[in-house]
């Protein structure tokens, strides 16, 4: 008798039949179990090329499961799924060392792809695992399929001290990230050292970044260190790393260059073991073409890129962040929690959102303290997301197949009261990655599929792949 290729241990019933039904179609062997002991049990015998288990079962968790695997059969590729879309299960996963990290619900052709590739790398080695347990909370939160991707790509990270930039409009959570870098990597017990490069005055940046001697310039009355002295062993953040002066530039390059520096009016170089996690909201290809930015400091920050998406590109979300934040806010007042009705809650999925996670949390304050109830409806909205409906109720078809359109022509608008430049270049683009990055799971990353499905030649798609940065995404992704 045949081995059987998959196993399966959920304690949802519904969960393995839905598997083993399409493994099935598939021709894939497999086998399922309702807990880790009887896994552990079995494998002793003989282990399967593949295995795929749950997170929250009773007894030993998933992830005791995966220590326990990985101990002993290191090469054995793990895929991890939960219904617990959260950055911490992520990580531990993929510090375990699993394959793969699947969220529940997922689609089950997706599912059978990431199985494809999990038995075709079945005799490869899985990653190290990590020695340190992770643990707390964090409020880089998300079910939607752009921050599970940024999750995985944390998770993916938790292993190097390689350079990271940021990509992400204002107040989309960019330090967020960096702290879960930061928390989760080897550099975790050292200092977080978190400097924003556009808020300083030039004249001050490089005693900020370097330190300074003792009368090396008027005021210097004492020696002092600077941030890169204050982050030894552990993560700089630099925020707003666009915005950094040229001159500043140069000596930023020598530092990753060389690993070392010097303070303001010192002599003796200082050693740096620090790792640099920059974040920028401005498209520095962008700011290096006008001169603005070094080419070879991007290219040493740029290592690995990750990005933050706005929230009107994760709608799905905005009620598990809005439902986070007032509970947030209730304990800082010492006050029971409010709720959003449902059709208040529709409203600010509607809204725009420029100023992002930032903005949403802000406007859950201002809902905690302006209502009297404990449940908040529509006309306890501030002003401007009830503008916007009114706005939408007047000029929009409210049948379901102009919801794309209606919630295009909103963006658009959004984009012009906050006077970007060429909303339509960033628009098109946007639709153009949507667009490229569906087609793509529709064919389990076959391009010239996807391009026959765009309507476009096989030159076209890897053009406009390489044009609009997804190459770093789809990879992140299996495509």
């Amino acid at each position: 008798m045949e081995e059987e290729k998959v196993w399966i241990v959920d304690d949802d019933k519904s969960i393995r039949w839905v598997l083993e039904k399409a493994l099935g179609r598939a021709g894939i062997s497999h086998r399922s179990f309702e807990n880790a002991k009887q896994v552990l049990q079995a494998i002793a015998k003989s282990p399967p090329l593949v295995l795929i288990t749950d997170i929250r079962m009773p007894g030993a968790s998933g992830l005791e499961l995966l220590d326990r695997i990985k101990a002993d059969h290191p090469a054995l590729p793990v895929i991890v799924m939960t219904a617990f879309s959260d950055l911490d299960s992520a990580v531990s996963a993929f510090q375990g060392g699993a394959f793969e990290y699947l969220a529940k619900p997922f689609d089950i052709e997706q599912a059978l792809a990431l199985i494809g590739r999990a038995l075709a790398e079945s005799e490869i080695k899985a990653p190290i695992r990590a020695d340190a347990e992770v643990s707390g909370n964090s409020e880089l939160l998300g079910q939607a399929p752009a921050m599970q991707d940024l999750f995985r790509a944390i998770g993916r990270l938790s292993q190097s001290s390689v350079s990271v930039l940021i990509n992400g409009e204002s107040g989309t959570g960019k330090e967020l990230v960096a702290r879960a870098l930061h928390r989760h990597s080897a550099r975790s017990k050292r200092a977080f050292v978190a400097i924003n490069t556009a808020a300083i005055p030039k004249d001050l940046l490089e005693s900020e970044l370097f330190g300074h001697e003792r009368g090396s310039f008027t005021g210097a009355q004492q020696q002092r260190k600077g941030r890169f002295e204050q982050a030894e062993g552990g993560t700089l953040f630099l925020d707003e790393i666009g915005d950094m002066p040229l001159d500043l530039q140069v000596r930023l390059l020598r530092v990753l260059q060389d690993g070392e520096y010097y303070r303001v009016g010192g002599h003796a170089p200082l050693k740096a073991d620090v790792r640099i996690v920059a974040a920028t909201h401005q498209d520095l290809h962008e700011r290096v073409a006008q001169g603005l930015f070094r080419e070879d400091l991007f290219h040493r920050l740029n290592v690995v890129r990750l990005h933050c998406p706005a929230l009107r590109e994760r709608r799905e979300d905005i009620p598990l962040l809005a439902k986070h934040f007032l509970v947030k806010v209730s304990k800082d007042l010492g006050a029971e929690a409010k709720t959003l009705s449902a059709e208040a809650l529709a409203l600010l999925k509607d809204y725009p959102f420029p100023g992002n996670v930032r903005q949403l949390e802000n406007m859950c304050h201002w809902l905690t303290v302006m209502n009297a109830g404990q449940v908040i409806a529509p006309s306890g909205l501030p002003p401007e997301v009830v503008r916007v409906d009114a706005a939408t109720e007047l000029s929009h078809d409210s049948s379901p197949s102009s919801s794309w359109l209606s919630a295009l022509d909103r963006s658009f608008q959004a984009a012009v009261q906050r006077k970007e430049a060429e909303p339509g270049v960033g628009l098109t683009a946007e639709f153009e990655r949507q667009l490229i990055s569906s087609a793509l799971h529709m064919t389990h990353g076959r391009r010239m599929e996807a391009a026959k499905l765009l309507g476009w030649g096989r030159n076209t798609i890897t053009r406009k792949i390489s044009e609009l940065g997804l190459e770093d995404s789809l990879r992140e992704q299996g495509l």
